[in-house]
């Protein structure tokens, strides 16, 4: 078997090793991920020639399901495939998902997006969810573990976001990679880099001992294995599902309008388990996960509207070096928060020795405060534009800069709290509902940019550039009220948490 549970969370020094191979498993996913993501607006408006506000809406519905199936990937996951088998999984689909798009894009979109939903689903919740494992029940060092995990995940969407949509709209590599197939290569790139996530987790799987195994192992193995090939029959037979909600957002909507409602009146039901302290903290978590699912509708504009700001109004130069800019919008936060999640760590660190450092809520309200401080630079751009209509790229990058400050004080801590607050036998569940929450987060983002294009319709690219900017000072305004909010309910939240820190 290899390590006992025990062994690996007596690990002597900062990380466990296991952490390593986990976070490179991550990083090359999020290689797919990111490169997929930055992908998918500019592919719908400029290869299936779709209008702006209508590849605003697909693209808000394509992330939302990715993020919707996390939840029914982790329910799967500790229900009957356990971790392991369900990472694999995932990982086999969306390997499927990306090489369907490298063949043949235009024809097969929806079918290649449906096979990478679903993977990303059994996928993405797993693996944090095995980092958690790693450590013991209030282990100091697990927030670290998780923002060294965080780092890996930012490696890859940084390398992934910018190759992807730079070599499809030809600004990289493109005196060997013929014009016409410069999609496929972009789509292709994402599929080789998940087969080496897979790679590098079925290499190391031995050293995780029994973390993530199969949570069915009480039962014979052929009974064991019916559950199991009805899970794979079961996330096959739904594809086609998929492509029909994707496809057609009006159902994404009824979807949307369902699933959150039932997420929390299922966790309802579980809490009658649980005694009047674990229920309190659950209340934290679902304040939480409320929150961050107007955070990430406006953060999620990197990949909708923004996207086709970049493509549309904004110079190809940062500090005088000539870069892709929708290369730019799909990483510069991931560049920013290599460079600087460690920083901030430390920073928390310092506060907390000399006893000042705030808490998660008001950390959580401070992420709200940069979040509107750089919409407010991406408004402030249009006072820098030419009459083309393209302006300052520098600008932009340095709003992507406050921006990253304001998801390094929400997304590592975040999802530490979630595996705090919940008790062991709904950590999926939870886990899942952080999930979901991103899930509607990316769904409003997609509607909001929707709105933002849509009153854009044909405009010169100046006007265009103005109706995107003031659609962005309106999310600064609405991002400073949550802040605010969040600040100001900070002590009633803390009484919720109880203990936890």
């Amino acid at each position: 078997m290899g390590n006992t549970i025990e062994q690996i969370q007596d690990f002597k020094g900062k990380y466990p090793k296991q952490l390593w191979y986990l976070f490179f498993s991550e990083m090359w996913e999020r290689f797919s991920f990111y490169g997929m993501r930055g992908m998918l607006v500019v592919f719908m408006v400029s290869q299936l020639s779709m209008g702006e506000t209508t590849a605003n809406l697909q693209y808000g519905a394509t992330q939302a399901w990715v993020y919707a199936f996390t939840f029914i990937g982790g329910l799967f996951a500790d229900k009957i495939l356990g971790l392991r088998r369900s990472l694999f999984w995932g990982g086999l689909l969306m390997i499927t998902g990306s090489i369907i798009l490298s063949v043949e894009p235009k024809s097969f979109f929806f079918l290649g997006i449906s096979f990478t939903i679903v993977g990303t689903g059994f996928f993405k919740p797993n693996i944090s969810s095995m980092v958690g494992q790693l450590y013991k029940d209030g282990d100091v060092r697990r927030d670290a573990g998780f923002s060294l995990f965080y780092a890996g995940v930012n490696l890859g969407a940084l390398i992934g976001g910018y190759i992807c949509i730079a070599v499809a709209k030809g600004s990289l590599w493109s005196s060997f990679i013929p014009e016409h197939l410069r999609w496929n290569f972009a789509f292709g790139f994402a599929s080789i880099v998940m087969i080496i996530s897979l790679l590098t987790f079925t290499q190391t799987q031995k050293s995780l001992g029994e973390i993530g195994l199969s949570p069915l192992r009480h039962l014979e193995d052929s009974k064991r294995k019916i559950f199991e090939i009805a899970t794979y029959i079961g996330s096959l037979a739904i594809i086609p599902v998929i492509i029909l909600m994707v496809a057609n957002t009006k159902y994404t909507d009824y979807f949307m309008m369902v699933i959150g409602p039932a997420s929390v009146l299922y966790l309802f039901y579980e809490m009658k388990n649980f005694s009047k302290s674990e229920n309190l903290k659950l209340l934290a978590a679902l304040v939480f996960i409320v929150f961050s699912i107007f955070f990430w509708a406006f953060f999620e504009q990197s990949g909708g509207s923004l996207s086709l700001f970049a493509a549309n109004n904004l110079h190809n130069t940062v500090l005088g070096v000539e870069l892709d800019p929708n290369g730019v919008n799909n990483s510069a936060n991931s560049l920013f928060v290599i460079g600087f999640a460690a920083l901030v760590g430390m920073a928390w660190l310092w506060m907390a020795k000399r006893k000042i450092e705030p808490n998660t809520v008001v950390k959580f309200g401070l992420g709200f405060l940069f979040l509107a401080a750089g919409f407010w630079v991406f408004y402030y751009t249009k006072f820098f534009a030419g009459p083309d209509g393209k302006t300052s790229l520098d600008l932009f990058t340095f709003g992507w800069f406050i921006i990253t400050f304001g998801e390094l004080c929400l997304s590592p801590i975040g999802m530490s709290a979630m595996t705090k607050l919940s008790p062991q036998k709904t950590q999926a569940v939870i886990m899942g509902m952080w999930f979901l929450a991103s899930a509607y987060g990316q769904y409003f983002a997609g509607l909001l940019g929707a709105n933002i294009a849509e009153a854009s319709e044909n405009a010169t690219n100046l006007e265009k550039l103005n109706v995107y900017a003031e659609g962005y000072e309106q999310l600064a305004i609405y991002a400073l009220i949550a802040g605010v909010v969040l600040i100001a309910i900070s002590p009633l939240v803390k009484k919720l948490m109880q203990d936890v820190k």
